[in-house]
């Protein structure tokens, strides 16, 4: 046991500026494979079952790593992995850049499998989602969850939309190459300024410095701090998986959150191939769903925080499944717009209920929950394209339309779990 003072460092408000600015810059590698895989295809001669996995791979690891980096938060506080998952990213985007600066085009023969395992350690940026959640959630007392954690995400977010605008542009001036190149510097940017912002909680602190677990808590709890770990990354993990009411909010956010990263790749191809937009404009209109759907997530944090998170979430998933069906049987470009910005109201919104909902029911887990629904619910950007795509595949042209009867289908299951839940909680 030790006795006296610590400098104790942080505050709420600059936690929240540092695991967001580090969960934006670690979006940056995954916008990068999308719009230049075809550069890929052409010098390694892919297939496009190849290609398919080269653009997913980045969020198949962005989505699995969230499971036990968000719940290694309960017992570290949240840099250590959040760290981690940074430098993973610098390696992968790094790595990928070094090998286009020196065997692009004519020496890339052979080199897919590498170029797929750096994808994979670049994907570790999107997985620091879950510790910035976990982080947060400790730092704020109940009452803000819902504001502080819609903040988080919404803004951090923003990522994929803002480079779907700037980066159409800056291939066509630059190149591809030197769009590598300007975004892992923009990564390692982000990475130092979350490294130099980004502080754990009290708890965290007293317990690093020798406090017992007990005075720690104590003490952290006189200064404000509501929320407490228990256990280690496995207990954290198991004791959230228990938790049935984990499940039930895995699969809300596979819904939305999944549904959100799957059709910001989705959506480029919906607009080409229904509409015959160029690469520019289809990134353009991809740009508006992504920038929405984040920024009504800020907005969805302060509404749960009022309504409660199962009525905000019922209200958010009966907005996806009205737009879903009607996107699903319409082919004028300006609805198919309007339909796909009140889309992305909902799945915004709903984003950010379902982690004001996390603290109300696992609430000596967040980090093993957190790690859970971000993880699982990301697969969701993985698993649904290809979903949608095989129905394009099916039915031609007006496949790619009705592809979005999926979302009608998952919001239906989605607004009988919530129904469930409110069953519950009265």
């Amino acid at each position: 046991m030790k006795s006296g003072k610590i400098a104790l460092q942080g505050s709420p408000n600059r936690a929240l500026l540092g695991t967001t600015l580090g969960f934006f810059f670690g979006f940056a590698a995954v916008s990068l494979y999308g719009p230049t895989a075809i550069k890929f295809k052409e010098a390694m001669g892919l297939t496009p079952a190849m290609m398919g996995l080269l653009v997913a791979i980045p969020t198949l690891s962005g989505s699995l790593l969230r499971i036990p980096f968000g719940a290694w938060v309960d017992t570290t506080g949240g840099k250590r992995p959040f760290m981690i998952l940074l430098i993973l990213s610098i390696i992968g985007l790094g790595g990928v850049t070094y090998l286009l600066n020196t065997a692009y085009p004519d020496n890339m023969t052979g080199l897919f499998p590498l170029i797929l395992f750096l994808g994979f350690l670049s994907g570790a940026g999107i997985a620091t989602f879950s510790v910035g959640i976990a982080q947060t959630s400790y730092w704020f007392p109940r009452k803000k969850q819902g504001w502080a954690l819609g903040t988080y995400a919404g803004l951090g977010n923003l990522a994929p939309g803002i480079f779907s605008i700037i980066l159409p542009f800056y291939l066509q001036a630059y190149g591809f190459i030197s769009a590598y190149f300007a975004w892992f510097l923009f990564l390692v940017t982000g990475t130092i300024l979350y490294a130099l912002i980004a502080k754990n909680t009290f708890y965290f602190q007293y317990k690093k410095a020798g406090f017992s677990v007990p005075e720690s808590k104590e003490m952290a709890a006189k200064l404000g701090q509501e929320m407490f770990p228990s256990g280690n990354v496995k207990d954290s993990l198991v004791n959230s998986a228990k938790v049935r009411n984990t499940w039930a909010l895995v699969a809300l956010y596979f819904t939305t959150f999944g549904g959100f990263i799957g059709l910001t790749a989705w959506f480029p191809i919906y607009w080409n191939q229904l509409h015959d937009f160029t690469v520019v404009k289809a990134g353009l209109f991809t740009a508006i769903f992504s920038i929405t759907a984040s920024l009504i997530r800020v907005y969805g944090g302060t509404l749960s925080d009022k309504l409660g998170g199962e009525k905000t979430s019922l209200i958010a998933m009966f907005v996806v499944l009205g737009s879903s069906l009607c996107l699903s049987f319409v082919q004028s470009v300006e609805i198919g717009l309007i339909l796909a910005i009140i889309m992305a109201l909902g799945m915004g919104i709903n984003n950010a209920a379902v982690f004001k909902l996390v603290p109300d029911y696992v609430p000596k887990a967040v980090g093993g929950a957190s790690g859970w629904i971000g993880g699982l619910g990301a697969f969701g950007g993985f698993a649904i394209p290809p979903i949608m795509g095989a129905i394009a595949g099916m039915q031609g042209e007006i496949g790619y339309a009705h592809g979005f009867l999926v979302f009608a289908i998952m919001s239906v299951i989605s607004i009988i779990i919530i129904a469930l839940l409110m069953k519950q909680r009265r």
